[in-house]
Order: structure tokens, then C-alpha cells, then sequence
């Protein structure tokens, strides 16, 4: 699924019901002087005992319905998990917000103002009100995806991933960046996402340059994503840049694919294939700082690699997985009596046979082909 053909699609999906799906509020600013409109996006099903990455949307007024819809139809797919988004409005306010000094490239003034704001008053508050998972990704377009790359210069910076639409460097910023990104300590990801046609030559020549330097960097912490939007312009990009970006950051965390299957599992030689599993599900929590529960689509691949493969040690863990995550189906019991039939354990395979065909149905295991099985070993026995 490629999210550039899907990307119109998304937004018309997404914009239908996204009025219903978002709240406004005006946000008191100490540091600004005065109150801001800041769009929330909160999971229909928000749940409190649930962790949620965060997802910050400069240029709000135009960015954040692209951003949700985008957002909704992934969330659907199972393709990422739920996020809170918000989004902060800044019209007549972009240039005053996001200004910086000519000479150092960095913010000055109100800018820097902002730039507090959004870092000790807005995420603080929600960080108090919602239960996010630490993971933080910011977007911006233009001038305010400049304004992104000001976080990554503090000690601890704010955000994991930062996705620039076209950005407009400030003075230095390229040669910031990249000390910066050459010396972090801890996984980031970034975007930089490039129009193809009628581009201000400055900016194209800057994030030209930009990205022969990032692409050479060698930090393993540092997760580089470029991409020129084909038949884009500075506007347009951002509608095909914004699905595109969040596809590759929540990559890790989608559904085993057909593709996948064939290419990665299949061939799998680094331990028994459960292993890629394991992996699959301690990296989800690792990058995106959430707890997901292991797909029945997955299991039921590395269920299918492990047949080919004849792979016992994995089917022992499904078992034992199964047993753990679908404890009134009979799934775990299935996989552990086709692990006994394999081992030539005829008589436990039995047993656990007989315990399967008393619990609940699951994919293709159902109590039919549980009883054939049954018979079929009794026969065999001479029973």
C-alpha cells in the first residue's frame, strides 16, 4: 500500500468526519503574553490506562485536517497506533512566531517565546491531562518546519521524529543540523520532505545541500528519510508528504504483509522464527513507548513459517502465546497438540486435542477439524 496513491482518498475520508472528532480550545500563554487556539484531536475510545504518542502540528489552520485524516484512516488500518493530536493555529502569527536572527539563524524575541511556549506550557499541560507515551513527533511546512529543527538542539530534545515539508532554512541551520544530528545519543527520526517543480531555487538548493550532508552521517541514532514528492509544488507537497511520513515512521509497527512474509520470514535465520516476533513487538515498544498486543495476523504468519520450516521450538512458543493472549479460544491448546503430534507425542497430542475441541473457535481451527484430528489419531492407535 503505497500512501501517495492513497493520500487523496485519505483526506476525503478523514475530512468527513473529522469535525466530530476534534475540539478547540483557547490556551492562556504566560510566556506569549496572551491566549492561543490550539486544536485537540483526542482517540474517540481515549483510554486512561492506554499510552498515546503525541503528534504537534505547526501551521494548524491547513496542516491539521491533513494530519488527522491522515491519522484516522492508519489508526483504521491497524497501520499505526492511536495518537493524540494537536494542533496550533497561526495565522497572522507565523512570521512573529517562528522569526529568527539573521545572523545566528536561531530564534529571537517572540520566537523564542514560542518556542517556550510549546515545550513548558502546552505539551506540560497535556502531559498532565492525557497519558502520553513519550513519543512526540512534530510537523511543519515552510517557515515552521525551520522552527521544528530548534528542538533538537537542546540537551534532551523534545521530540523523537521531525517531519519538514519544504522547509525555509533559516541562516546556518544546515550546518547546525548536521553537527547536531552527527552527535545524538538517542534514536531520532528525520524527514525531510522535498516539492519537485516551480520551488523557490534558494530553498531548493538549501535542502539539496542539506540532504548530501545528512545522508553521509554515520549515527546510528540518527533515522534519515528523504523524499522528493514527484508533480509537487511548495503547497501541494504537503498533502502527499504527510501520509508518506507517517507510513515509513510507523512502519515497524504495521501488520506482517505478504511481502514481509516471503522476504523476511521465510528466510529467517537468526533462531527459531518466533524470534522475529519477539523482535517485531519489543521494538514496537521500544520506538513508539507503548504496549501492543501481538496480532492474530502475525501469529498465524510465523505460525504458517513455522510449519514450513518445521520450526518445533517456535510452535512451542505459540502455544504457550496462545494460550497466554486467547485464553478462552482454542488456539493455544491447537498449536500445542500439533507440537506434540510433530514431536511423535501421539498420546499428549491427544489429550490436547480433546481440550481444544471444548474451547472457542478461532481462524481455521475450528471444532470440525479438531474432531477429524482426534479420530484420525485414534484410528492410527488402533482405538
Amino acid at each position: 500500500m503505497k500512501p501517495y496513491i492513497l493520500c487523496i482518498t485519505m483526506i476525503i475520508l478523514g475530512l468527513s468526519s473529522i469535525t466530530a472528532q476534534y475540539k478547540e480550545i483557547v490556551f492562556p500563554s504566560e510566556k506569549l503574553g496572551e491566549a492561543r487556539d490550539i486544536l485537540l484531536h483526542i482517540p474517540k475510545n481515549y483510554d486512561a490506562k492506554k499510552q498515546y504518542p503525541l503528534i504537534l502540528v505547526l501551521d494548524a489552520d491547513y496542516l491539521f485536517n491533513m494530519v488527522t485524516a491522515t491519522v484516522n484512516f492508519f489508526v483504521y488500518n491497524d497501520e499505526m497506533p492511536e495518537c493524540i493530536v494537536v494542533g496550533i493555529r497561526q495565522e497572522g502569527r507565523r512570521n512573529s512566531d517562528c522569526s529568527y536572527n539573521e545572523d545566528t539563524g536561531f530564534p529571537k524575541d517572540k520566537d523564542n517565546n514560542f518556542f517556550e511556549f510549546v515545550g513548558m506550557e502546552l505539551l506540560s499541560s497535556l502531559a498532565k491531562k492525557y497519558n502520553l507515551s513519550g513519543f512526540n513527533t512534530i510537523i511543519g511546512h515552510g517557515l515552521t518546519a525551520n522552527f521544528t529543527n530548534y528542538y533538537l538542539f537542546k540537551d534532551h530534545p523534545l521530540f523523537d521524529a521531525y517531519i519538514n515539508i519544504e522547509p525555509s532554512f533559516a541562516p546556518n541551520v544546515e550546518s547546525y543540523l548536521s553537527s547536531r544530528l552527527s552527535t545524538l545519543v538517542s534514536p531520532r527520526y528525520y524527514y525531510l520532505m522535498a516539492a519537485q517543480k516551480n520551488r523557490n531555487p534558494e530553498t531548493a538548493t538549501r535542502i539539496s545541500e542539506l540532504h548530501t550532508t545528512l545522508r553521509a552521517v554515520a549515527n546510528d541514532n540518527l533515522r534519515y528519510n528523504f523524499q522528493e514528492i514527484p508533480d509537487s509544488d511548495t503547497y501541494t507537497v504537503a498533502g502527499y508528504a504527510i501520509p508518506r511520513a507517517l507510513y515509513s515512521l510507523f512502519e515497524r509497527y504495521r501488520p506482517i504483509d505478504p511481502e514481509q512474509y516471503r522476504k523476511e520470514i521465510l528466510v529467517y535465520d537468526k533462531g527459531p522464527v518466533y524470534k522475529y516476533l519477539d523482535d517485531k513487538y519489543r521494538d514496537i515498544g521500544e520506538m513508539y513507548h507503548i504496549s501492543k498486543k501481538i496480532r492474530l495476523n502475525d501469529i498465524m504468519a510465523i505460525y504458517a513459517a513455522a510449519m514450513a520450516k518445521e520450526d518445533l521450538e517456535t510452535m512451542e512458543n505459540l502455544a504457550r502465546l496462545g494460550k497466554k493472549d486467547f485464553p478462552d479460544h482454542m488456539i493455544g491448546y491447537f498449536f500445542e497438540a500439533e507440537y506434540h503430534e510433530k514431536s511423535g507425542n501421539t498420546k499428549k497430542a491427544l489429550r490436547t486435542y480433546e481440550k481444544a475441541f471444548l474451547m472457542k473457535e478461532i481462524d481455521f481451527m475450528t471444532k470440525d477439524m479438531v474432531q477429524e484430528r482426534i479420530f484420525s489419531i485414534k484410528k492410527d492407535m488402533g482405538w
